[in-house]
């Protein structure tokens, strides 16, 4: 079932729409306050707390405080092995966080480290959307022809941002549209997969790990310049500094390594279909 789900995810945000022009998905005002949210995180009274509801970590819906201010957060403490080989680790949303900050993503709500019942996790900003792109699945719903630009070019800068993670498993119930639209992606617990599979490959493109079940590739075809730098200049130090503690060394390797992965990659898709059908 997690292999069919996670490629109905790349279908539903690789397919079907006409390439956009931008791809950061916060506001510049949401840009803006994100240190606010990173020290009320960290800060603000835990007024009570419930489990999630859905997914498979024990995460809980905590409802905070700080003066005026009251907002939800997903607090998540899993530290597992899976029977896949990688894990299923809360420091990775920390670790997603900083490194879409460090690429300018703009795609990752904040999240900081936090102790509750006795136990460090990581708490994560709630992330106000409208719907989930499985109720969209499973409602029919369509996005509107406006802004059917934007979501066909999160297609590729989701496939491109799964590929520097390594995250291949995502689903449904983690990608996130806002009310005009726009993708907000959530749980990255069991990205940042560091054995040598994922240093030889990336998950998906040409040659990557993961198929349409007729064995064709799923393509990166499109991809913004800036973001495409910001990723190939990555390297172990860079890194290091934006993580900080929430990746073990060979994780950070596996990072670079895979930054240099995506730029040949690019580099195979310009040459097969010309530099401005590429980038932009």
């Amino acid at each position: 079932m997690a292999k069919r789900r996670s490629a109905v995810v790349l279908l539903v945000l690789g397919l079907a729409f006409v390439a956009p022009r931008a791809f950061g998905q916060f506001t510049p005002e949401e840009i803006s306050r994100r240190g606010f949210w990173e020290t009320f995180l960290e800060t603000a009274e835990i007024l009570r707390a419930e489990p999630l509801g859905s997914g498979v970590t024990g995460s809980m819906k905590v409802y905070l405080k700080s003066g005026d201010v009251e907002k939800k957060a997903a607090w998540k403490c899993v530290d597992d092995r899976l029977a896949t080989g990688g894990l299923d680790c809360w420091r990775f949303e920390i670790a997603a966080y900083r490194l879409d900050k460090l690429i300018g993503l703009n795609m990752v709500p904040p999240a900081v480290e936090r102790e509750y019942l006795g136990r460090k996790g990581a708490l994560v900003l709630w992330a106000d959307s409208k719907y989930s792109a499985l109720a969209m699945s499973e409602q029919g719903i369509q996005i509107p022809e406006a802004a059917s630009d934007r979501a066909a070019k999160m297609g590729y800068v989701f496939r491109l941002w799964q590929c520097l993670i390594a995250n291949d498993d995502p689903t449904l119930e983690n990608i996130l549209y806002t009310e005009d639209w726009r993708i907000i992606l959530i749980d990255h617990s069991r990205a940042f997969r560091a054995d040598k599979e994922y240093t030889d490959r990336l998950v998906l493109g040409v040659d990557g790990i993961k198929k349409h079940e007729n064995g064709s590739p799923y393509l990166i075809r499109r991809v913004p310049r800036d973001l495409f730098a910001r990723i190939t200049d990555l390297d172990e130090a860079a890194v290091k500094r934006a993580v900080g503690p929430y990746l073990t060394d060979r994780e950070i390797y596996a990072v670079a390594v895979r930054a240099k992965l995506i730029k040949a990659e690019i580099a195979t898709m310009v040459h097969h279909y010309g530099e401005d059908s590429v980038l932009y």
